[in-house]
């Protein structure tokens, strides 16, 4: 171990956390409709399968791009040999509009002030990077996605400070909670440099508001700071209201060419709105010059293939498509989130009203034993091994309240989705039926239960069970 470096030997990568547990297990034992029907389904992924088909078909239709080639003519060679880290700048000018398109045409981006990076994971760490030094913080809304944990701290030893939001308003940002965040902060000694969020949030599926983005913006020029508005999901909003940019209120007069103007920073990527996780896709769009030379700098450790930039160009530069694929994505978000509503309010579990992302975030207060996480993580567990769902507890989202779970619905057909639904009724229903006997029928009925488990459930490790205690 001392052969190592710091870095290697310690344990803040974040990975220890129940939202990677939950992962691990379902990998263990994936669920299959034909190998495996009593396997874990994965409702942790907050991935967009809904519309393949859509991409699948135009490049069916568009064999020179996914070819590589023009006119016809093989360019291999040109695509395979170097690039510089600045990008192609017909891809560039692509994405920008695709980002503009998103937005309603409400706004529009300068190619010049783009970064491409490998992914929205590369985007955020880099800016991270540019904006503060070891030591400094960020302060987040909780719930916040627990990737940050692993994306904003590991590497740059910069401190996450959480601005605490409750249900009692619907997880809104206030000014009291950003002022509660920024003087803990402080009291722990930790310079501020910035503020990021999600928008729209991931956990929890909703839209930041106009009002939450003022505040905001008002908050960093109060205390001359940064903001980081990641938008990774701005393609997924489904329902009103509509999606507002950051980028939009910033164009108020109010704030163009101000201090401000230089300090808000956009994270996009392609992995959500267009479904390509794995082409690796992510931009910084930033006002500072300066911010945009660093950023770009440092892309040279994560960059994005030119075919993969070649082939993305010639898709998003096809503006017929990209308003059909649009339309229809928001039309099918919008359907298989309704399926997963009626399918938890038919088993008595309520929701976060929201209108986006690809995911609920789903209240099981009233199934916990007790009010306290520890009584969340029980729960967790059952849903895992008991009812074979992988969902995300809403402490490793860093809620503040027990109860609350993440649950994915775009990355599975409808009918693996009715199966989940089915399992977590039964599950339901089961609690109830268990909390309407006497003691010593509980007692009984949970000893009958017990031997009724899933095969696979006892197949787990004793050192796999032991770990997860």
């Amino acid at each position: 171990m001392k052969l190592l470096s710091r870095k290697a030997s310690c344990n803040s990568h974040g990975q220890d956390s129940s939202y990677f547990a939950g992962w691990e297990e379902y990998e263990k034992n994936p669920y299959d409709d034909v190998k495996n029907p009593k396997g874990i389904i994965q409702m942790g992924l907050a991935e967009n399968q809904l519309s393949f088909d859509l991409l699948e078909s135009w490049l069916a239709k568009n064999p020179d791009a996914a070819g590589f080639k023009r006119n016809g003519e093989s360019i291999f060679r040109e695509l395979a040999l170097f690039q510089d880290y600045h990008g192609l700048p017909a891809f560039k000018n692509a994405l920008g509009e695709f980002m503009a398109e998103i937005r309603g045409n409400k706004v529009s981006f300068d190619s010049n002030k783009l970064v491409l990076t490998a992914g929205a994971t590369s985007a955020n760490e880099t800016l991270i990077f540019c904006l503060a030094n070891p030591g400094e913080a960020f302060l987040l809304p909780t719930p916040y996605y627990p990737g940050f944990d692993r994306d904003l701290k590991w590497r740059t030893e910069v401190e996450i400070v959480p601005i605490q939001c409750t249900s009692s308003n619907g997880f809104r940002i206030t000014k009291s909670a950003l002022e509660e965040a920024y003087q803990q902060a402080q009291n722990r000694n930790l310079k501020v440099k910035g503020v990021l969020v999600t928008n729209p949030s991931n956990p929890l599926g909703i839209s930041l508001s106009r009002h939450e983005l003022n505040l905001l913006l008002s908050f960093i020029a109060a205390k001359g700071i940064h903001l980081i508005s990641d938008e990774i999901y701005s393609g997924t909003v489904f329902n009103s209201p509509g999606f507002v940019s950051i980028m939009e209120v910033l164009m108020n007069k109010k704030y163009v060419n101000s201090p401000v103007w230089d300090r808000v920073h956009i994270v996009y990527s392609l992995s959500k709105d267009l479904g390509l996780p794995g082409f690796r896709v992510g931009a910084i769009y930033s006002n500072d010059k300066m911010v945009v030379d660093a950023a770009t700098k440092m892309s040279s450790f994560g960059l994005v293939s030119s075919q993969t930039q070649y082939l993305l160009s010639a898709m998003l530069s096809d503006k017929k498509f990209t308003k059909n694929y649009v339309t229809e994505n928001h039309k099918r978000l919008k359907q298989r989130h309704a399926m997963l509503i009626r399918g938890l309010k038919n088993a008595g579990i309520p929701c976060l009203e929201s209108n986006a992302g690809l995911f609920c975030w789903v209240d099981m207060r009233h199934l916990l034993s007790s009010k306290t996480f520890e009584a969340e993580m029980e729960l967790w567990k059952k849903i895992v091994y008991q009812v074979g769902l992988n969902i995300s507890p809403g402490s490793s989202c860093h809620c503040v309240e027990p109860g609350w779970f993440r649950m994915c619905f775009a990355n599975m057909s409808e009918q693996t989705l009715d199966l989940a639904m089915q399992r977590i009724k039964s599950f339901v229903n089961s609690i109830s039926y268990s909390n309407n006997l006497s003691p010593n029928q509980q007692h009984s009925n949970k000893s009958s239960r017990r031997k009724s488990f899933s095969k696979w459930v006892f197949g787990l490790s004793f050192h796999d069970r032991e770990s997860e205690r």
